[in-house]
Order: C-alpha cells, then sequence, then structure tokens
C-alpha cells in the first residue's frame, strides 16, 4: 500500500549543508561528477539527466575517511585506460545499484581524472579533451546516455555515438527531482535480459512522440508539456514488475502533483519532476519501504574542484 514514507534531506552540493558533497581537501586535482538519472520513461538508451548526487576523485593518498580503489574499480580503470597511473580515491554520495549512474558516475570520473592529472591546467584539459573521456566512459559502460548526462550536466540524448545537449532553462532549473529509493537493488544486465526482443510498431510509434514531447518540453522550458511525456511501452513496465512498490509509486507520485515520473535507469528508483511547492506531497506518497531524496538537476557536470 501506497503511505507516507521517512522524511528526506535535500543533497543538491550545497556548501551550506554539512553533506557528503562538501569540497574534500585536495592532494592533487579533484574531479567532481554528477550522478544520472537515463531513459527518462520513452528515452530508452537515449536520454539522460544530471542530478545533484556527486562523486569526488583524487589521485595519491585519499582523505580520511576515504578508501583507496583497488585496480578493478570501474574508475581505475577507466583511469588506466586513459594514461592515468598510481593509485585513486572516490569519495561518493551515489549509491550503488540503484539505478543513478554509480558505475557511470565512477568511469567518466576515472577518465576525467586522468586528463586533469596530466596537463598545467586540470580544468581546461577536461573540458578539451571531453569526447576522449566520453568515447572510454561509454565504451566501458556499454552505452551512453548516463555517462552523457554524468560528464555535460543537465539533460542529454545520446543519439548513435553523439551526444545531444538540451538547454535547461529557469523553470526547470528550480524544479525538484524526488526521487524514491526502495531497499532493494537491481543489475542492468539482469534487468536488460528480461526485455522482449522485438516491439510492436503501435509501441513504438507512442514511445517516438512521446521522446519528442520531453525534448519539447526541455527546449522550450514549458513544464505543461511534460504530462505524459515519460509515459513509455518499450521497458519500464517489466521492469516495474519486478521492484515491489515502484508501480504504486509511479502513480501516486504523478497523483501528488508531480509533472512526470519515471523508473530511473533499469531501477528500482523511481524519479519525479515536480515543482518545488509540491516536493512534499509527492515525497509523502511514496511507499514506506525505502527512502526520498530531494535533489535538484544538476547543470554543472565534470568539473575540477
Amino acid at each position: 500500500m501506497v503511505g507516507p514514507g521517512p522524511r528526506s534531506t535535500i543533497s543538491c552540493g550545497c556548501r551550506r549543508l554539512r553533506c557528503r558533497d562538501a569540497v574534500v581537501t585536495p592532494r592533487g586535482p579533484t574531479v567532481r561528477v554528477p550522478a544520472s538519472t537515463a531513459n527518462l520513461g520513452a528515452g530508452f538508451d537515449v536520454f539522460g539527466l544530471a542530478v545533484s548526487l556527486h562523486a569526488d576523485l583524487g589521485p595519491g593518498d585519499p582523505p580520511d575517511g576515504t578508501q583507496r580503489l583497488d585496480r578493478h574499480h570501474p574508475a581505475s580503470i577507466a583511469y588506466a585506460e586513459l594514461g592515468g597511473d598510481g593509485p585513486i580515491w572516490m569519495r561518493t554520495s551515489v549509491p550503488m545499484g540503484r539505478g543513478l549512474g554509480f558505475s557511470g558516475v565512477a568511469r567518466v570520473g576515472g577518465a576525467a581524472l586522468a586528463v586533469a592529472t596530466a596537463g598545467d591546467d586540470p580544468e581546461r584539459a577536461v573540458h578539451d579533451r571531453s569526447g576522449e573521456i566520453l568515447r572510454v566512459a561509454a565504451h566501458l559502460e556499454g552505452h551512453g546516455d548516463n555517462v552523457s548526462a554524468s560528464l555535460y550536466g543537465g539533460a542529454t540524448a545520446w543519439i548513435d555515438g553523439r551526444v545531444v545537449r538540451l538547454d535547461i532553462g529557469p523553470h526547470l532549473q528550480a524544479a525538484t527531482l524526488v526521487v524514491w529509493i526502495p531497499t532493494a537493488t537491481t543489475s542492468t544486465d539482469r534487468s536488460r535480459a528480461t526485455l522482449a526482443p522485438l516491439v510492436d510498431r503501435p509501441d513504438v510509434v507512442h514511445n517516438i512522440g512521446r521522446a519528442v514531447q520531453f525534448a519539447l518540453a526541455v527546449e522550450r522550458d514549458d513544464p505543461s508539456l511534460l504530462a505524459g511525456a515519460t509515459s513509455d511501452r518499450i521497458h519500464q513496465t517489466d521492469r516495474l514488475a519486478v521492484v515491489p512498490g515502484a508501480a504504486a509509486a509511479l502513480e501516486a507520485g504523478q497523483e501528488a502533483g508531480a509533472w512526470c515520473g519515471w523508473l530511473s535507469g533499469s531501477g528500482p528508483t523511481v524519479a519525479f519532476l515536480c515543482p518545488s511547492d509540491a516536493a512534499a506531497s509527492v515525497e509523502w506518497a511514496m511507499p514506506s519501504d525505502g527512502h526520498t531524496k530531494l535533489l535538484r538537476i544538476d547543470t554543472h557536470g565534470t568539473h575540477v574542484v
């Protein structure tokens, strides 16, 4: 049954908050990477949106309370792929296995850190070599929708190996992202294995229309166009069925005032875009088997702190 969920905290990278996203003391260039929510309903393997949960990565000895990564970690592999050498560390508020792009964050961060440590101007190096960072991260991840958002920030579309960035206007910049994170975890590979190999033509047409609608809503900064824009007939129904409470959460959040909602990545997290004055209602409509976070769209993308 859908009922009041636990209270959440806003996690937005703000310096006013005593949170994991606070700036760490660097021992070399420190790279900050936002998490992502991908697919956004109808944009399966295409759309990504950066969110205000972050990971910091740096070279050498880790800050107090931060573990050094072993060479098998996704960030370490990406770091080595672009010529990085030696130990690295990562401090993160991005949960693993929850559909918020943890592995993509790690791979973008490792690749970006290798670039940042190789030049005299780390920030410029990350900017100028963003194409290389994207290539490595997308190759290791196996798809580019989530890594594109984590690298460039804001809303992105991954189209045949290219990234198209969608402008985020003031209305959506002020919006709240409510994410309900159930206690279950998911595997992207196992989740993909549940999807049907063929899709009916009416379902494809449905998704094309909704994906265009979502892109127009973002480009026009018009939240009224978001109603129905994340309706999906290709992947969400099968994936929602294996996460207890997720389908009910998706319905309840939209009834409580969210502009739209979707299964984040392969799940189990369910995400909503809503006006800030509706965030509390959406939050309290979530099932109690999990917790919620109130986030923002991250428009900075990967950068050197």
